[in-house]
Parts: structure tokens; C-alpha cells; sequence
């Protein structure tokens, strides 16, 4: 009896270390499959929707840090929360127009682009367009005109590198930029008569804008002088680029219409195509450093990657309207608005892992309109 139990004993033993050595098996496999190819593991927390309280579409979000932040959409709506979006506040309308984008310099300093309906417009002096400006934290707003006389520009975003020196951007090549904090606004020259719709500022020298009709342009004196960079291969002559994200002097990223993503890493002198795993028109993208960054786009499209671009994947969350912007915040808070009042949210989970070498695409797209 005594030598049955020790062969039980032993066999129980041998089982319990086989187990072990298949649990470390696994773990050194899965291990070195991460090592291997990083690319293929996105680290991100999962997407939460935050209860926004307006069905208004968003087309503007900005936050100050992980905690403060604002939302704009249309007929006036106006969001703010303090608590990294936990609690979204409806404020006071500052017009009954639609809110195109918003900024703030600080705490108390902020901008908003305005739009007027064109059916609203009561005389051929109306303005289609104007921005405006609060001192106090958003509790009360005041009409910014930067127009003129040009009263059928149509502007879409605004873009600041600190307090003083900020661009506001529209349609036909309008390009408007102030020194003075917004006291007074000039009209640059750009070498392009298409509608401008993103842009990026490293300090108040250096900056960069994209826009429709394939328009990539840079500046390094403060847009006192812009130029064209050369259309990237492939890419059509009509197509939109929406947004565009630099996070130094050399790497940016563009997206735009069909899914489009171009990157470069000489400062925009040349650009190059990224694979990406959708046809849907894409409309903001954002980068938190040189390897995570986001884009979103059409059919509620969110797009994500921890490679600089080398793969984008698509991260998914139950929605098909169209999400339009975004807003990071270190160390790794991310926000999407779009149609609907929908606001979304992610925390990513982990640091994504150290670049590796240029990795071919596991889908080879075109670059087209």
C-alpha cells in the first residue's frame, strides 16, 4: 500500500512539473513572439463613450491636461469638464452659430471658430464667419471679426504656438495669423487657392498646414513666407488632407480622404505613404511621441499604432457616425468627438514598445483621392 501511494505521489509530482514547464513554454514563446514582432501587440486601454448630455455634432475637442478640458459642435453647443471627462458640463451657448474648433492658451484664455448658416445670413455685409474669445475661464465670450471686408471666407480651424502668436485658416487659401494675442489679425499669402483645414505650429517660426487640392505647406519664419512641398507619389491632385500632426522637427503625419496617411522624417521636404486598413476618409490624427498616435475618420473609423505608422490598426468601439477630432493629453489620454454629441475616451493600458526597423505592410494600398 505504502508503494502505491508513493507512485501516486509521484506521478502527481511529475504532473504538477509538466504543467510548470508547459506554463513556462508558453510564457517564453509568447515572450519572444513580442519581442520579435511588437507591431503585431497594441497596447491600449479599451474606448469608453462619456455621457456628453447634447446630441449636437462635435466638431471641435481640446484639453489643457489630463483633467480640463473643452468640446464645441453645432447651434452653439459648448462642453467643458474638470474631471478628464467623467462629467461634461453644458454651458451657457456663446452663440446660437455653429462652433467649428476651439483652443485655450491657459486656464482662462480660449478661442472658438464660429460659422453662420448661410441661411441665417441677413445682408451682403454678414460675415459667414468669425471667431471668438474669453479672458475668464468660458463664463463670457466676445466677437472676434478677422475678416474684413472678405466677409464669404468660410474659416475651419484655428491654431496657436503660445498665447501671442496664433493662425486662423479656411477656405480659398485664407490664411490669418496675430502677434499680438488676437488684438489684430493680418492676412498671409500662401501659394495655394484651396480650402486650408489643418495645421501644426513647433514654436511661433516654424509650422505646417494641410488642406485640400493635395496642399502640403511649411513655413520657418512665422508664415511671412510659405511653401509647397512636392506632392507625395501616387497621391491625387484633388485629394484632401484634413489634419496634419508634427511632434518635432522632422516627423509629421498627414491623413486624409480614402484612408490616406502620409508620414515624413525630414521636416515635410518629402512624404511617404502608409499602409492602412481602411477606405474611410480619415479626419484628425494625433501623436503622443514618435511611436503611438491616433486617427480618426468616417464610419466611426479609430485607428491606432505604436510604430510611428509602420502599422496601423484598427481599434473597435460600437458606433458608425463619423468621428472628427481629437485631443491627447500626457501621459496617455486620449478623446474623440464626432455626430451625435459622442464623446469618446481610452487610457492606454502600457508604453508600446521601442521602435524596430522599417517593417513591410501586411496590406499594400494605394494612395489615391
Amino acid at each position: 500500500m505504502k508503494a502505491e501511494g508513493g507512485r501516486q505521489k509521484a506521478k502527481g509530482r511529475g504532473r504538477l512539473l509538466n504543467d510548470r514547464s508547459l506554463c513556462r513554454l508558453l510564457c517564453v514563446t509568447l515572450l519572444l513572439f513580442f519581442i520579435l514582432h511588437p507591431s503585431s501587440f497594441i497596447l491600449a486601454g479599451a474606448w469608453s463613450r462619456q455621457p456628453s448630455g447634447t446630441l449636437a455634432w462635435l466638431h471641435g475637442v481640446y484639453f489643457l491636461d489630463g483633467q480640463k478640458g473643452w468640446a464645441v459642435g453645432g447651434r452653439g453647443a459648448l462642453l467643458k469638464t474638470e474631471d478628464g471627462g467623467r462629467r461634461w458640463q453644458l454651458r451657457p451657448r456663446p452663440t446660437e452659430d455653429s462652433l467649428r474648433d476651439v483652443y485655450f492658451a491657459n486656464e482662462q484664455t480660449g478661442w472658438l471658430v464660429c460659422e453662420r448658416s448661410i441661411y441665417e445670413l441677413r445682408t451682403e455685409r454678414d460675415q459667414r464667419s468669425y471667431l471668438m474669445r474669453t479672458n475668464d475661464g468660458g463664463e463670457t465670450w466676445q466677437r472676434v471679426d478677422v475678416l474684413g471686408n472678405n466677409v464669404e471666407v468660410l474659416l475651419w480651424r484655428v491654431a496657436f504656438a503660445d498665447e501671442e502668436h496664433g493662425w486662423a485658416l479656411g477656405e480659398g487659401g485664407a490664411l490669418y495669423a496675430t502677434r499680438d494675442g488676437g488684438v489684430s489679425w493680418a492676412r498671409q499669402e500662401v501659394p495655394t487657392p484651396h480650402l486650408l483645414l489643418g495645421a501644426t505650429f513647433l514654436n511661433n517660426s516654424r509650422g505646417w498646414i494641410a488642406g485640400a487640392g493635395a496642399t502640403l505647406l511649411a513655413t520657418d519664419d512665422g508664415g511671412e513666407t510659405w511653401r509647397a512641398a512636392p506632392r507625395p507619389g501616387g497621391l491625387n491632385a484633388n485629394g484632401r488632407l484634413n489634419a496634419i500632426c508634427f511632434i518635432d522637427g522632422r516627423r509629421g503625419w498627414v491623413v486624409g480622404s480614402g484612408g490616406v496617411v502620409i508620414h515624413t522624417t525630414n521636416g515635410g521636404r518629402t512624404w511617404q505613404a502608409q499602409a492602412t486598413p481602411t477606405d474611410a476618409d480619415l479626419y484628425d490624427v494625433k501623436f503622443l511621441n514618435e511611436r503611438e498616435g491616433w486617427a480618426v475618420g468616417a464610419e466611426g473609423t479609430l485607428l491606432h499604432t505604436v510604430d510611428g505608422g509602420a502599422r496601423w490598426q484598427a481599434e473597435s468601439f460600437p458606433t458608425r457616425h463619423p468621428l472628427e477630432r481629437l485631443a491627447l493629453a500626457a501621459p496617455a489620454h486620449v478623446w474623440a468627438v464626432g455626430f451625435g454629441g459622442i464623446i469618446l475616451a481610452q487610457v492606454s493600458a502600457a508604453t508600446p514598445p521601442p521602435l524596430q526597423p522599417d517593417q513591410p505592410a501586411t496590406r499594400k494600398r494605394r494612395v489615391a483621392n
